[in-house]
């Protein structure tokens, strides 16, 4: 079988490896939703008895059958097959006959890879949900642990008022919660059900259920009109890689805290050994690679979202080629997220501060000493303010 637009012209093959790109490699990971769609849109093509019983079942064993063997690594995408969809349809064909050929009516590639798109970004939000609760949970439990434990307060590089590990951290944990929350919330422009918009314009002439394929594939609502679909194209991926660079942005935060607090002159913190590298030169060397590899993960995260808008800022409606871009920074953005986060839940379980080596400047207790002349004196805390400063002054 060919690819699904091909019409017997002959294509340069130059052509071929320029449009189809890495995406046929990306499409590995959409094999299973592109799977599940297809199974959804074969029943609904036979619910509305446009093709038959026995062929609506042999494609969804033929599909089932795909997903595991392809699982097992028995096959994958090639640069012939272009995509996901021309090789699911061309296995599918070879292992079932005509019935194969029947799969792709009503559909086109544009709603077919958005409905595998949507799919995989709502599962892949599901588990970067639950990995940055996961950091946030070792994160509150490194502060119990450590609750009793004073830490300088820093504004400016400079300690400025008390803290403590359980304050330091908690705070963490607390917007990484809030990241994890916006991740789920952010994939309401995803949970619409595409399949049935076609190429964007509907399917003129057939007559499709498009609630029958919400409901299969788990869609909160379907996604209406039709020509509304290829506009949003874009705007989840957008929202989503917005999210994680948000939580890049405090995970990288808290990389650079600890980054300073592991130094020889800090030495707040003991990271374990298995979480470092050494030096090729200096033998006394245990480097923190994996904190400074979280830091400069952010950077990359915000150029995925700037890639992603900029590809769909200028595009009119209706589908263009240039939406098959968005795949690799929606992708990358996602597996560095994944990742990132995963490996700083290992890391924190495994710190362990060193109090010893933690000390507090006497001035940190000076806004503190404000306050209590205010409450005991009855002054202004600007008063107060001065005359603390003053103090410090004479001290010097």
């Amino acid at each position: 079988m060919k690819r699904l637009w091909d019409k017997g012209e002959p294509l340069d093959k130059r052509v071929l490896r320029y449009t189809a790109g890495e995406d046929y490699l990306l499409d590995e990971r959409l094999v299973p939703y592109d799977v599940r769609a297809s199974i959804a849109h074969a029943k609904m093509l036979c619910k509305q008895g446009l093709i038959s019983a026995e062929d609506s079942q042999a494609i969804t064993n033929g599909l089932n059958a795909l997903a595991t063997s392809h699982a097992a690594g028995e096959w994958k995408i090639t640069l012939e097959d272009e995509d996901v969809h021309t090789a699911l349809e061309k296995h599918l064909t070879d292992t079932i006959g005509e019935a194969g050929k029947r799969v792709h009516l009503g559909r086109s590639r544009n709603d077919q890879v958005l409905t595998a798109l949507r799919l995989y970004m709502l599962d892949a939000a599901g588990e970067l949900h639950k990995s940055a609760l996961d950091a946030a949970s070792a994160l509150k439990k490194l502060g119990k642990q450590n609750k009793d434990v004073a830490l300088p307060g820093y504004t400016h590089m400079q300690q400025g008022m008390p803290s403590s590990v359980e304050l330091w951290a908690n705070g963490f944990a607390a917007e990484l919660e809030d990241d994890a929350n916006n991740i789920v919330s952010a994939l309401q422009r995803a949970d619409k059900n595409p399949l049935g918009s076609a190429a964007g314009y509907g399917t003129p002439g057939l007559e499709l259920d498009r609630e029958f394929t919400r409901e299969a594939l788990n869609f909160t609502v379907v996604h209406e009109p039709v020509t509304a679909v290829q506009l949003s194209r874009g705007k989840a991926e957008a929202a989503l890689v917005f999210e994680l660079s948000l939580l890049m942005q405090d995970l990288s935060k808290l990389a650079t805290d600890l980054l300073m607090y592991y130094t020889q002159e800090f030495a707040f913190v003991k990271l374990p050994e298995n979480m470092t590298t050494g030096s090729s030169i200096m033998p006394q060397k245990r480097n923190p690679d994996v904190l400074e590899l979280v830091r400069s993960a952010a950077a990359t995260i915000n150029a995925a979202l700037l890639e992603i808008l900029g590809i769909t800022t200028k595009l009119g409606s209706g589908y263009q080629r240039d939406l098959q871009r968005i795949k690799p920074p929606l992708f990358r953005a996602i597996d560095l997220a994944g990742a990132s986060t995963e490996i700083m839940v290992q890391l924190i379980s495994g710190i362990k501060f060193l109090p010893e080596n933690i000390q507090l400047d006497p001035s940190i207790y000076a806004a503190e000493k404000a306050y209590q002349l205010v409450t005991n004196e009855g002054i202004s805390f600007r008063d107060a303010y001065r005359r603390i400063a003053a103090e410090l002054n004479n001290d010097e």
